[in-house]
């Protein structure tokens, strides 16, 4: 198709040929209908040949506002069906430019992980390290994309239950991170610093909402927790990584307490978290009595930072260097993909992207 389209250096529309012939093919949204109330040009103008110029201001003005008003709302921005991108980091005679953070946010596709339980964990960790020191490195389009899944984070926790505290950090994450931005200092924030303190109500409101979240007792007529065998009970409690959760299961029932209060539960989570600390694998192996291992764990928790677990992670190919979700797979031309995969952790995902 030819080119069809208001700017020469845009790619133009996208066009498909019908029975009544060729309709554009629109991606980005319904059309905008803008009801913010039109400027008369015909008062403005009123026949005087010297409000011409005026007009002309006036018509680009409405047309600017027409515009602003469907990229501050608009939902849905990004139609992308590839699950991985490769990775550029530098101009060679077959590629020119590099891959940003920006550009991965986009095209990977997180709308859909977050439905999935096992990937939304990560997603949201990976939104909180975005917030705490990514935000500034991301474009405009990229941040509207990051609100519009933000949004849907929230919209998923309130409507499942589902880890409502790490969303919460992430949300105070941000908060302080746009408060420093915005109201504290210069904003070096992509767009207008009014829509950044809209976004900035907005945050406080999901706040509010996720505080006000009261989880349903669920009505159960089969077996309960509570209904297991105690050593049972213990095993699962064996099978937690988070303080927090077990903290939180032994406030459920006065038998839960005394499982989730057991010294040897407490070193374990110790050795599993700071188990490469060699002071900790020495107190250990010299089998200490003495030591209160959930005042270590929380001392520890202090200055070193804790083993992540995450149910699924995005994967990156060294042959390819291609960035993609290990279900869907990505093009891979090594002789064994299985040995060239390697899982990223949310902070190697920012370092990717760091030139």
């Amino acid at each position: 198709m030819p080119f069809l389209g208001k700017d020469w250096r845009s790619p133009g529309w996208s066009w498909t040929k019908t029975e009544d012939g060729w309709k554009r093919i629109i991606l980005f949204g319904d059309v905008l209908e803008d009801n913010n109330g039109e400027i008369d040009l015909k008062e403005l103008c009123n026949g005087n040949n010297e409000n011409l110029f005026v007009g002309d201001v006036c018509e680009l003005s409405t047309t600017k506002r027409k515009k602003d008003f469907y990229n501050n709302n608009t939902k849905s921005q990004f139609v992308f069906t590839d699950k991985w991108i490769y990775i550029q980091k530098g101009s060679t005679k077959e590629r020119h430019g590099y891959c940003t953070l920006g550009e991965a946010l986009n095209r990977l596709d997180f709308s859909s992980a977050i439905q999935d339980l096992r990937r939304f964990n990560y997603v949201a960790k990976l939104f909180q390290l975005i917030a705490r020191s990514q935000l500034t490195s991301l474009s405009g389009a990229a941040q509207k994309n990051y609100f519009n899944i933000l949004e849907k984070i929230v919209r998923k926790v309130l409507e499942d239950h589902y880890n409502p505290r790490l969303v919460k950090e992430l949300l105070q994450d941000l908060s302080s991170t746009l408060h420093s931005l915005t109201i504290h200092g210069r904003c070096v924030l992509v767009g207008n610093v009014n829509i950044w303190l809209c976004r900035l109500e907005t945050i406080v409101k999901w706040q509010q909402e996720l505080n006000n979240l009261q989880i349903p007792k669920q009505m159960c007529t089969g077996m309960s927790f509570s209904d297991l065998p105690l050593h049972m009970q213990n095993k699962i409690l064996y099978k937690f990584s988070d303080a927090c959760d077990i903290i939180n299961l032994g406030q459920a029932t006065p038998t839960l307490h005394i499982l989730s209060e057991n010294n040897t539960l407490w070193k374990k989570l110790c050795l599993f978290h700071f188990s490469d600390r060699p002071f900790c694998r020495t107190l250990a192996i010299t089998r200490n009595d003495n030591v209160d291992w959930k005042l270590m764990y929380f001392t520890l928790q202090k200055h070193y930072p804790m083993k992540e677990q995450y149910g699924d992670t995005l994967h990156f190919c060294k042959h390819c260097s291609i960035l993609f979700w290990k279900d869907f797979g990505h093009p891979c031309t090594a002789n064994d993909p299985d040995s060239c995969l390697m899982p990223i952790s949310p902070q190697h995902f920012i370092d990717l992207f760091k030139f």
